[in-house]
């Protein structure tokens, strides 16, 4: 079996795939699709799964993936916003396969540098091992907190994270050109978003391009805090802003007084992604008091779970807006239809005593995101500086330990 030309094969055919669905938009980054092969990057894994568009785990801790071969439309996707130009010095940091640094390696050409960084050496050496296998020379894989960077290859024209991180570090922003750029996905109210920020020169950080991602979290240093808190009742568990002390025994005795719903009229036809990056977002950006709420396992099955806004196999997510004495959450409408989950219309549900009052707000807001244009994570634009720094109003402001972040639409 000629392993090797089919593999060529297929990475044309994912490289074509990705053309025509406007993922990839620049010549230099088909043509390392086309010439970096992804399934010497996944040994073992076959060839139909290592160059199908999903994410493939290839490490797990206690049953939690804890890396991953990222999903190639997202990688693409990334590539894109990073902006690569042949000759450039580039830091990595989440070595993962090694197939990313590869890619990036084959379009900074020979003249650029490309240094991927990794906390686990058994990552760095499966990494290492697979850039030999694909005969890329162009790469250093170093076993290092990534959260500090590293400053002995410092400085860098770009630095992206192919990990999931709650805040900027101050070290990424030092070791960073004048005029480079850092490309990170950014936990935002809840969200996880891809965010491209440049760096004039002016002490800001001024994103260039916002997208929706989810990505394995950052390990070491830079964890930063839990996102999803569980609410000590088998399986539920809630996603609030970043300076929200939920109150757990509040949301849980909600919980168990489900009340009267609404049908949101005219329905709004809303989808996963618009729970986490579209109306969920907007939502929880203009004010904490904007939870998702998340059900698993048997809650995911149960009568409130499965009322749930979205699902995904059989966790339910929804987007609620809390308060003293309750919660008002999106709920499908079935009984209006007949027709289960993404599909069927859009419904308010009060719980709690505070609950119908909640929902009338809530329903008020999901109608300013409608007359807004319905904006989502690409309609953003993001202005980050150091904590305790002044930034222009109009934004939602969002702090994090090292930064404050202005968050408003564009245009």
């Amino acid at each position: 079996m000629d392993t090797g030309a089919r593999g060529d094969t297929e990475a044309e055919r994912l490289a074509d795939d990705l053309v025509r669905s406007a993922r990839i938009r620049s010549t230099a980054v088909a043509e390392a699709f086309r010439t970096v092969p992804r399934h010497l990057f996944l040994p073992g894994v076959p060839l139909a799964e290592a160059y199908a568009d999903e994410a493939v785990a290839t490490q797990f801790v206690d049953g939690v993936a804890t890396s991953s071969a990222s999903q190639p439309s997202m990688v693409a996707i990334m590539l894109e916003q990073l902006g690569l130009r042949r000759g450039q010095r580039v830091l990595e940091i989440g070595a993962g396969t090694g197939w990313n640094a590869a890619l990036m390696s084959r379009i900074v050409g020979p003249e650029g540098v490309v240094i991927s960084l990794d906390i686990d050496e058994e990552l760095v050496s499966r990494a290492e091992r697979n850039l030999a296998s694909a005969g890329v020379d162009g790469v250093t894989v170093l076993c290092a907190d990534g959260a500090l960077g590293h400053p002995d290859g410092a400085p860098y024209d770009r630095i992206v994270l192919t990990v999931g991180s709650w805040d900027v570090r101050p070290e990424w922003i030092e070791q960073l050109a004048p005029g480079g750029r850092i490309l990170l996905p950014l936990t935002v109210r809840g969200s996880q978003l891809a965010i491209a920020f440049d760096a004039p020169g002016d002490g800001l950080l001024h994103s260039a391009s916002v997208r929706s991602c989810a990505f394995i979290r950052l390990r070491g240093a830079g964890a930063g805090p839990e996102v999803t808190i569980d609410l000590g009742l088998p399986g539920w568990s809630v996603q609030a802003a970043e300076e929200v002390e939920v109150d757990r025994d509040a949301v849980r005795s909600a919980l168990s007084e489900p009340g009267r719903s609404w049908p949101v009229v005219p329905d709004p036809g809303l989808g996963e992604a618009d729970v986490w990056d579209g109306v969920g977002l907007w939502l929880a950006l203009g004010d904490p008091a904007v939870f998702r709420l998340l059900a698993t396992g048997e809650a995911a099955g149960s009568p409130v779970g499965t009322s749930l806004f979205v699902g995904r196999h059989r966790d339910r997510v929804t987007v609620a807006l809390g308060g003293p004495d309750g919660f008002a959450a999106l709920v499908t409408d079935d009984a209006g239809s007949g027709r289960p989950g993404d599909h069927a219309p859009v419904a308010v549900r009060a719980f709690g005593s505070g609950g119908p009052e909640l929902a009338a707000e809530l329903m008020r807001r999901i109608d300013g995101w409608t007359d807004a244009g319905r904006p989502h994570a690409s309609d953003l634009a993001v202005l980050a500086a150091p904590r305790g720094t002044e930034l222009p109003g109009g934004g939602a402001m969002v702090e994090k330990e090292h930064v404050r972040l202005s968050v408003r639409t564009r245009g």
